[in-house]
């Protein structure tokens, strides 16, 4: 078994305009001062020249050496953005143009082939920094229709997740020449948002064997979703793991849709680590039971604390979770070497050189 690698924490959510969280550089020091060990780096031109990146290998170097005199690796590269352009439905062009270059806004068609290459630039860029995993989004199709009223047309979604799977296809496969996982949050607004919908994507590319998950238990718990139970059955998809807190409390006026209310109001809404109902305990044994391999990182959103809290407690809430896995049995202080005729003794079998009657054959 191996023991998970963390804790490490994605930069999207504290970037910003003035220090620490204004440049790669400070952003590396800040979480190392805070006791991570690895940033997941969003895709962003503030963070990393993407398209350097992928053709540079001294670039990529260079990066990596900055991060390196604060003792902070990559955990990941992040394009959650450029693989929400990859599908788009129209109701959601105007919120979503916000995602793309200012060059391709306001054209669909034009801000979709930059998204794809975007996506497929990270995957040339992950490789030359060392990585094996990416995290991204799928977009989406069908989202507007996955409340079934009124009655979807007959080979609707089958027509969409299709298409989804024609735009990914090249993207995987691109994926696949450099060696990196492609990881989909599973993520409500996107059409991979639970594990039925993963395997209907899965269909879709053939089993294709880049195509693998980010598992983030709060979208879960906000669906009502056994995320314990989705380790068991999507364990050996899981390429990437974003620890994320979620709290769900109904109540007589608002379930899972939340009524359009603020995050604040709503029954299900996301916390800063410890201060909601996710059992992570159980998680960070399971991950270690099936031998995850990767970065724990914190994602943090919360409704209600500061997110310089949120970042200062995640370092160790995570540290503390992760289990170093034991290297043997731990009654291996009784165990003796396999010695199989003492094996046929203890099970009253007789020796294999004789018989059932114990005539020698």
């Amino acid at each position: 078994m191996k023991t998970i690698k963390g804790p490490g924490i994605f930069l999207a959510q504290f970037l910003g305009d003035e220090a620490p969280y204004d440049t790669l550089d400070h952003l590396a020091e800040w979480a190392a001062g805070l006791g991570y060990k690895a940033v997941q780096i969003p895709c962003t031109p503030k963070l990393i020249d993407l398209e350097t990146a992928a053709e540079s290998q001294s670039y990529c170097d260079d990066l990596r050496g900055r991060l390196d005199k604060h003792g902070i690796a990559v955990s990941e590269l992040s394009t959650h953005l450029q693989g929400q352009l990859v599908a788009v439905h129209p109701a959601y062009d105007n919120l979503f143009d916000g995602f793309a270059a200012e060059h391709v806004r306001g054209k669909p068609a034009e801000r979709q082939a930059w998204a794809v290459e975007q996506v497929k630039l990270a995957a040339r860029a992950s490789r030359r920094l060392g990585l094996d995993a990416h995290a991204t989004f799928s977009g989406a199709l069908a989202w507007p229709y996955v409340y079934p009223w009124p009655q979807r047309p007959a080979g609707l979604i089958d027509e969409a997740f299709a298409e989804l799977g024609k735009r990914w296809r090249p993207i995987l496969d691109a994926f696949e020449e450099q060696g990196v996982d492609c990881a989909f949050e599973i993520h409500p607004g996107e059409d991979l948002h639970d594990g039925a919908t993963f395997e209907r994507f899965l269909d879709t590319v053939d089993q294709h064997l880049r195509a693998r998950i980010l598992y983030d238990p709060s979208h879960f718990v906000l669906q009502q979703l056994d995320y314990l139970a989705f380790i068991d059955i999507y364990h050996d998809r899981i390429s990437c793991f974003h620890v994320k807190d979620a709290e769900f409390r109904p109540t007589g006026r608002s379930g899972v849709y939340g009524g359009y209310q603020s995050w604040v109001d709503r029954p299900g809404r996301f916390r800063s680590l410890g201060d909601g109902q996710v059992d992570f305990g159980a998680i960070f044994s399971k991950m270690a039971a099936y031998d995850y391999r990767g970065w724990a990182v914190l994602e943090w959103e919360c409704a209600l604390k500061h997110p310089e809290d949120g970042a200062r407690e995640g370092a160790p809430f995570i540290r503390d979770h992760i289990i170093r896995v034991t290297p043997h049995a731990f009654d291996d202080f009784a165990a003796s070497r396999t010695d199989r005729a003492a094996n046929r003794r203890i099970l009253g079998l007789p020796p294999e050189h004789q018989g059932s009657r114990g005539e020698f054959q």
